[in-house]
């Protein structure tokens, strides 16, 4: 089992940003699961999603995100969607030190108001659905999440150092178990 970082979270939540600044720190490599699909695809998922539909992207996100954290230790960002699943949030779980990089669907909406690559977001209140995705996704990010950070307004840095604190008290915690 490959145990690694694995990031959640809804989109412009900064799972990519962040987790990119923690692998260099971590020297691990940063495993962006979307870009991992996009490769497979040859296309990018928006366009998958609006040619096949959401039940084909979930079958195979769940078979690369198995794939992903069956392989070595890294930072695995994963899609925003990617808890919705069971299975998923299972294994996910099982498989990593899981982190849900959480934000208030206003504070995404400052990041994300220029944003026009995410398909979720392309309706004519975009605020409104953020605000739908959260209510439907949080507990499922909570259910999933062994550490959950408040993104806020910290920098990446600042949400860098307590993502790699959380994990040095989590090595303690276990050390001292063992000790013990």
């Amino acid at each position: 089992m490959a145990v690694g970082v694995i990031l959640i979270g809804l989109p412009g939540a900064g799972k990519t940003t962040v987790g990119r600044q923690l692998a260099r720190r971590l020297q691990v490599p940063f495993v962006d699961s979307d870009a991992v699909i996009e490769e497979r695809l040859g296309c990018s998922i928006r366009e998958f999603f609006e040619r096949e539909g959401e039940e084909p992207f979930r079958d195979l996100e769940e078979a690369v995100l198995d794939e992903l954290t069956r392989g070595e230790p890294c930072v695995l960002s994963t899609g925003g969607g990617a808890v919705l699943r069971p299975t998923n949030r299972q294994r996910l779980r099982a498989r990593g030190r899981v982190f849900y990089l959480r934000s208030t669907p206003e504070e995404l909406m400052r990041r994300l108001r220029h944003d026009r690559t995410r398909p979720l977001l392309q309706v004519d209140d975009p605020l409104q659905r953020l605000r739908e995705l959260h209510a439907l996704r949080d507990p499922l990010y909570r259910e999933t999440a062994h550490y959950v950070i408040e993104t806020g307004r910290p920098s990446v840095a600042t949400l860098v150092n307590m993502i790699l604190m959380q994990l040095e008290l989590g090595a303690d915690a276990a050390r001292g178990a063992m000790a013990g």
